[in-house]
């Protein structure tokens, strides 16, 4: 008799703990209202158009070891996943977005216009610059309503083939006034096909800041700096990012309903590269895949026999020019919900839920230190990203 009030009273109040004890479990989702994702840029947001582009059938990105960690080499610059695929997964939308360029794809969503090789003033054949890109979105824009694009989100990230390019070719590349004069020329560009898209009817942008171009495995490979960055590329980087937060500050200005979001990826390297460890990268200077003295060059090329790392979580680098999955899982949940010190004035969760067609009441601020708090909006509450999934393996 005993034993069986015991049992009555262990499931009374397990009873009791299930109706009463009810946490809130709170997914990246929720809150968020269905929008779609553009992005544009280059080989960084690239999905796959460089296959329905370029002549070039044989491209390194669609074979083995891109995709390496997925098992999945598809055209994407990694070992798996990249930013837009982890922006897209806290949005609720699982499969990522296609490449604009493939036919068959399913837009409902959103899709990616970034191209391989792309650059703001002039790409290759087989490419196509930022403009080029904005106007096949205009050719496509028909496949959303002007209210789904008003409240959708636009990712950028372009830049990194003009300066490496201009530090390769140009005489003056040394000149001071000569660079000050390219970024002016690249920057200029860049604002011109921001508004372009503005006046298609987006008005949610965030920008990526170029990284340290200088610490490129790629570029310490071919300029010889062994640990070293080269540092004039750094420089262009730093003028180039420099104008960025004051652009779209004037644009938010001018422009009513444009909101934005400036992602500081050049520090987030930076923070990588200094202090791996604390990261859980453990080479921060080298490529997983390629050859050379930085495992730089030729990552899935049939014609080089290439190296590859065991273990590519433990890299920064998959190859002499883009991050590994882990490292793009991490700039993704920065860029959507770390504090001001790395993306401002507000995150990306927070800009797609701010009314669309409403004026921001913030704005960028340069040299924001990591002890500047963010304000509380009117139309908007921080919510904290503790309860994204992340895996620091």
């Amino acid at each position: 008799m005993v034993s069986k009030c015991g049992f009555v009273s262990v499931v009374w109040a397990l009873l009791v703990l299930t109706i009463f004890y009810n946490p809130t479990i709170v997914y990246a989702g929720e809150g968020v209202p269905e929008v779609a994702l553009f992005a544009f840029g280059d080989s960084s947001y690239d999905a796959g158009n460089a296959a329905f582009i370029s002549t070039n059938k044989g491209q390194p990105q669609f074979n083995w070891p891109y995709g390496k960690s997925r098992d999945d080499p598809n055209g994407k610059f990694s070992d798996g996943h990249i930013v837009t695929d982890f922006i897209g997964d806290f949005i609720s939308i699982p499969d990522g977005i296609p490449p604009a360029l493939n036919p068959g794809a399913n837009l409902s969503r959103g899709a990616s216009f970034a191209v391989a090789d792309a650059s703001i003033l002039g790409a290759p054949a087989g490419s196509m610059t930022l403009n080029q890109q904005v106007n096949k979105f205009r050719t496509m824009k028909s496949t959303w309503t002007d209210d789904y694009i008003e409240k959708s989100l636009f990712m950028i990230y372009i830049g990194m083939e003009d300066y490496l390019n201009f530090s390769k070719t140009n005489p003056s590349a040394n000149d001071p006034s000569a660079q000050q004069a390219f970024v002016i020329s690249v920057t200029n560009k860049l604002k011109n096909d921001i508004g372009l898209l503005y006046s298609l009817g987006a008005s949610k942008f965030m920008v990526q800041l170029l990284a340290p171009l200088g610490c490129l495995p790629i570029v310490r490979q071919e300029h010889g700096t062994g640990n070293d960055c080269y540092q004039q590329l750094n420089d262009l980087a730093n003028q180039h990012n420099d104008k960025i937060g004051p652009m779209l500050n004037q644009f938010a200005k001018t422009s009513p309903g444009f909101q934005f979001t400036v992602f500081d990826f050049y520090n987030a390297i930076i923070r990588r590269t200094q202090r791996n460890r604390n990261y859980r990268f453990y080479v921060a200077n080298s490529s997983c895949c390629g050859v050379g003295t930085h495992n730089a060059y030729g990552c899935g090329m049939g014609n080089v026999h290439s190296k590859l790392c065991e273990y590519q979580r433990s890299y920064l680098y998959f190859d002499g020019r883009h991050n590994t999955e882990k490292a793009q899982e991490e700039f993704a949940h920065l860029a959507y919900g770390a504090n001001t010190n790395v993306v401002q004035p507000m995150t990306i969760r927070e800009l797609i839920v701010y009314p669309a067609g409403q004026n921001m009441l913030d704005v960028w601020v340069p040299n924001l230190l990591s002890s500047i708090r963010r304000r509380p909006s009117t139309y908007y509450s921080h919510q904290p990203d503790s309860h994204i999934g992340f895996s620091a393996y």
